[in-house]
């Protein structure tokens, strides 16, 4: 294998000849070093993108995602920096004590367990449900489903099969960051239960402390299933127990019972109940910025389930369907049913990933639409059409990293319009970056050059190791990966789809696009189980540093951190129902920039088509097609609860987590 030395170098030269193109087609960004004008006094290339007319003085956006972290899971033990600020937690509902032990409302995050059932429910009936207790109705304790056993001294523990051989460190980190990389393997088999946790085997019903003796934020922890008719159960709503407080009457009471339940060989019981606490030294890069800067403690996974689909919804304001990839809606290969097997508590007939939603007599379908139809509200973005089988859980893009098709069961290519074709309207530029996207890029060359009809990236990385990385790159994460507009022209592909490393030299360069999304890899992303919450910070801080070290691009860009999903973890907030397709659980967002700077809390509700609009109504764009999310209105409150819009359904452009009146801070987003 090549040393780590000579791949960032050949990414460089990719890098550069990525940037030497000039502006040939719409959205394309300008050099990073040779290209465009420069100013006169510094010979630095001038900010091209912030020639484009903007609502405010935004003039970049970046928005930054992790994998599978919920807002209690992470900062339920967060106190305001402001104390007269607010926040929804599980500390501030007393559901927990500052230690992290159960507070005086811990009944409050009562778990129960549900009687069997004839069909699939989304709201079980309050008779047949028992709490879980700690004598006779244990609740399903933490395991180590999936989390590596022995330490590396070289290579991270938790490795695909094909990658024996990473570079190390990650190209997407600093050097500095490398140790993490090599440490948090549990020491214990895998799939037992994870003794590390204080109390494992006994824990009551209800949340409990990632933290201990020989516990951290530097370990990696189970993994628990987050598929979409799951999580439909998990949140357990039904209008029958809606409140003022809580018109959607979702109880969020079922998240441990579900993963017991739903099949025979599942093996990520008790995980859910989880969270870190930040004021006793966790998540700390995630805390000062959220000290520093703007939290929302209202923002919401947009499509319950999986990390495929919410990036779908965060590209599209829409959902996926199988097509004849012309946008004609055909059957596909298998379809979900959930109801349960005769003689099983809960066990799911086929798990499968498509359903079609329009037809109420399809397994699984019918409980959703009633409690759609008997919501206090009316459902105006219900996106369900006759003969469409939605995408509900991770399908891989019918593309493969170099733009040819990808084969098997794959999404066939998708007509439905993107935030990216939206920028092209308008010449406004942008960009994609995924973690190891280079190295992915040329294993689907040399894949589809071995073998044409059935390419794969993984033969392709054992016979190539010095791009070996390209498979922690995250096909489904790229929403514009499944779309034909855009990975189907080379062109387009070109301009906008790139590796993180092309983010960094952007910055430094002066080459930023308008909106940015990155995606780390799969070792850096986060991820429980396969990455760690302080290599997701480490990604976060390369992103940040290097802004930090360009001041008068900082001055007009605006960061959003936020997460895919909440990745099956609990959380005590209240939930919006847009559709058949969500919301779901809260996840952090963290909004760094000049003008959301003192640690405030926000409390707007929003998801990540939220994104979208904050996008589209900064450089005036519209909305991206008729049926997207980004058509709801913005969220209007009383005057006794922040977190209920009285105009449901509504979702917030997230303007009001800054403040535009005064002039911008510079202060460094990293401080020293």
């Amino acid at each position: 294998m090549r040393s780590n030395v000579g791949l960032r170098a050949r990414r460089r030269v990719a890098t550069a000849l990525c940037f030497s193109l000039a502006l040939s087609s719409p959205g394309m960004g300008l050099s990073a070093r040779g290209a465009g004008t420069r100013d006169d006094d510094d010979r630095k290339p001038k900010d091209a993108a912030a020639a484009f007319p903007t609502e405010s003085p935004i003039k970049h956006v970046i928005i930054l995602i992790g994998e599978n972290r919920g807002l209690d899971h992470t900062f339920g033990v967060y106190r305001p920096k402001d104390h007269k600020d607010t926040i929804s937690n599980i500390l501030s509902k007393g559901i927990v004590n500052e230690d992290g032990t159960p507070g005086p409302n811990f009944g409050d995050a009562q778990q129960f367990a549900v009687a069997p059932q004839p069909l699939f429910y989304i709201g079980a009936p309050n008779d047949a449900k028992t709490p879980y207790n700690t004598s006779t109705s244990l609740m399903p304790q933490p395991n180590t489903n999936g989390t590596p056993t022995a330490q590396s001294a070289t290579s991270p523990p938790f490795l695909p099969a094909v990658l024996t051989q990473p570079p190390f460190p990650d190209p997407d980190i600093e050097p500095q960051d490398a140790f993490k990389m090599t440490t948090g393997a549990s020491g214990l088999p895998r799939g037992v239960l994870d003794t590390r946790v204080p109390g494992a085997g006994t824990l009551p019903p209800g949340p409990f402390l990632l933290q201990g003796p020989i516990l951290t934020d530097d370990d990696y922890t189970g993994d628990m299933t987050h598929r979409f008719y799951q999580a439909w159960q998990q949140q357990d709503c039904s209008v029958a127990n809606a409140t003022k407080r809580n018109p959607t009457g979702c109880l969020n009471d079922l998240f441990a019972f579900v993963m017991a339940t739903y099949s025979a060989t599942n093996n990520s019981q008790g995980n859910e109940m989880g969270f870190y606490n930040a004021e006793q030294g966790q998540a700390p890069l995630l805390k000062r910025l959220a000290d520093r800067f703007t939290l929302s403690d209202n923002f919401h996974q947009s499509f319950l389930g999986g990390t495929g689909a919410n990036h779908f919804m965060l590209g599209t304001g829409d959902a996926g369907f199988w097509s004849d990839g012309n946008g004609n809606p055909t059957p596909p290969p298998s379809i979900a049913n959930p109801n349960p097997r005769a003689g099983t508590v809960n066990r799911y007939t086929a798990d499968n990933n498509f359903s079609n939603c329009a037809d109420p007599a399809q397994p699984g379908v019918k409980p959703i639409t009633d409690y759609l139809g008997a919501l206090p509200y009316t459902v105006k973005s219900n996106p369900c059409v006759a003969g469409h089988f939605y995408m509900l859980n991770n399908t891989n893009p019918g593309f493969l990293p170099n733009g040819a098709r990808a084969p098997g069961n794959a999404l066939p290519p998708s007509t439905v319009p993107t935030i990216g074709d939206l920028l092209n309207t308008k010449n406004i530029s942008w960009a994609y970056y995924g973690g190891a996207y280079a190295d992915a890029k040329i294993l689907a060359d040399e894949a589809v050059a071995a073998n044409p009809t059935n390419p794969s990236l993984s033969a392709a990385a054992a016979a190539d190791p010095a791009h070996a990385l390209g498979v922690a790159y995250c096909q489904i994460c790229n929403p514009f990966q499944y779309a034909k507009s855009i990975m189907g022209d080379p062109a387009q592909r070109e301009a906008h789809v790139k590796d993180t490393t092309d983010l960094i030299d952007a910055i430094k360069f002066n080459a930023l696009p308008a909106v940015s999304i990155g995606k780390p890899d799969g070792i850096l992303d986060g991820h429980p189980q396969s990455s760690k919450l302080d290599l997701f910070e480490a990604y976060v801080k390369n992103v940040l540093d290097a802004l930090d070290a360009n001041s008068d691009l900082k001055k007009t860009t605006a960061v959003f951190v936020t997460w895919d999903e909440a990745g099956g973890y609990w959380d005590s907030g209240f939930v919006q129902i847009f559709d058949f397709f969500g919301d779901g659980s809260r996840m952090p967002l963290l909004v760094l920039s000049p003008w959301s700077t003192g640690g405030r809390i926000t409390h707007s509700y929003g998801d990540h088509v939220s994104l979208d609009k904050f996008i589209e109504r900064n450089w005036h764009l519209g909305t991206m097609s008729p049926r997207s999310r980004d058509n709801l209105p913005n969220p209007r409150v009383g005057p006794n609860d922040p977190y209920v819009p009285v105009n449901m359904p509504a979702l917030s452009d997230l303007f009001d987590a800054f403040d535009f009146s005064k002039g911008g801070s510079n202060r460094k987003f990293i401080e020293d």
